[in-house]
């Protein structure tokens, strides 16, 4: 039986409406797709792109991811407030910026300007100098390292996208230019610190704020392209290590003194045991790593060998400077040196050796801070 005209133009028109639906559902369903998802679905032969609608713009708002942990306790929350693996999503704005700073990073650099004004030997236990010391440790710590984490997060957001899809700026909890505005911030504050303490200590040349502006290049070209030391996993290595140590003893000794050669000489040498300690970081991006083409030791040697490649650089280090402080005369400095390496490996062998890639933050929670107390024996050592 033939339809009348006024009942085919009826289906026509609900079949447009239908198919309408249809594609709209469609397009919505891919614009929801969490960046992780959306870089998955791309090929990973070439390098794929983030563009800002990918990370979110500010008239976004922010989202929890459907692949963030959620919130369920306390230990979640306060990882993302120190910016450490099992953090737990959070869409406070402050929060997250915090999170990106990584503040777990900042106590070996708030640690180094202690060193640097305990080598120095004109520390006095001053209500200016402890005043100094303080703001040092505010340029090395939550400025300059802050500004350092987040930079490396930014270029990093590709692999983070594979390892860790729900940090900040793969999930698009925050958006591209709240994150460049955050690093030129802490840049800035960094910098404008590094100058008022020279001014501070009355120094002819701004010999702080040259160290500041050479650990921050070394910062951006550890992480951007396209030198992208960390590409290296020597190089990248060294240059981590090196800032971690080097610089804020640098800063705080040439906040109180002057900096000899001899003492950078050993700070220099001293950074291949930090060499060791970023290589335990790169344990836990393997997978990433391996996708972008990043060689980091773990993925050029494999887990084993990268492991006693790791420990040796932290124990020989460490034993080369005992035997150069006992050769130098400083017999009782060479021992309390000798009974800190002791329990670190102690910890290797129980931890870190056996599962490196389980215990890691394990390892180094009960290992770091014996590390970090022969550092200072070393500086008390050369103060003498």
């Amino acid at each position: 039986m033939a339809m009348a005209p006024s009942s085919l133009l009826h289906v026509q028109h609900a079949s447009t409406v239908a198919s309408s639906k249809a594609f709209t559902q469609h397009l919505h369903a891919f614009h929801t797709l969490s960046l992780p998802t959306r870089l998955q679905q791309r090929s990973l032969t070439g390098r794929p792109k983030i563009r800002a609608a990918d990370v979110g713009t500010d008239e976004v708002k922010p989202t929890v991811p459907a692949s963030a942990p959620k919130k369920a306790d306390d230990s979640g929350a306060l990882n993302q407030l120190l910016g450490i693996k099992g953090a737990t999503a959070e869409t406070n704005k402050w929060k997250i910026r915090l999170q990106l700073t990584k503040p777990v990073t900042w106590p070996p650099l708030i640690w180094g300007v202690v060193c640097g004004a305990a080598a120095s030997g004109n520390f006095e236990w001053t209500v200016e100098d402890v005043a100094k010391s303080i703001v040092c440790m505010i340029m090395s710590g939550p400025c300059l390292t802050g500004y350092t984490q987040t930079i490396n997060d930014w270029y990093d957001r590709e692999i983070d996208a594979i390892n860790e899809p729900y940090r900040p700026i793969p999930s698009g909890a925050i958006s591209e230019t709240e994150v460049i505005v955050q690093i030129w911030v802490l840049l800035l504050a960094g910098l404008g610190i590094a100058y008022g303490l020279d001014l501070w200590a009355g120094h002819t040349f701004p010999s702080i704020l040259a160290t500041a502006l050479g650990g921050s290049f070394l910062s951006y070209i550890y992480s951007a392209p396209p030198l992208k030391l960390k590409q290296n996993g020597w190089i990248g290595n060294f240059a981590l290590g090196s800032s971690y140590i080097c610089l804020p003893w640098w800063a705080g000794q040439l906040l109180f003194g002057t900096l000899p050669p001899d003492v950078m000489v050993l700070t220099v040498l001293y950074s291949i045991a930090g060499l060791g300690i970023a290589i335990v970081n790169d344990f836990k991006s393997i997978e990433g790593d391996r996708k972008m083409g990043l060689q980091s030791l773990p993925v050029a040697f494999g887990v084993d060998t990268a492991k006693w490649i790791c420990a040796g650089c932290i124990d020989m280090t460490q034993l080369s400077v005992a035997a150069y402080l006992f050769a130098t005369g400083k017999l009782y400095y060479a021992i309390g040196l000798l009974g800190l390496i002791c329990p670190q490996i102690f910890f290797q062998f129980q931890y870190f050796l056996k599962d490196p890639l389980k215990n890691d933050v394990k390892y180094q929670a009960s290992a770091q801070p014996f590390l970090v107390l022969g550092i200072f024996v070393t500086a008390l050592a050369t103060s003498h």
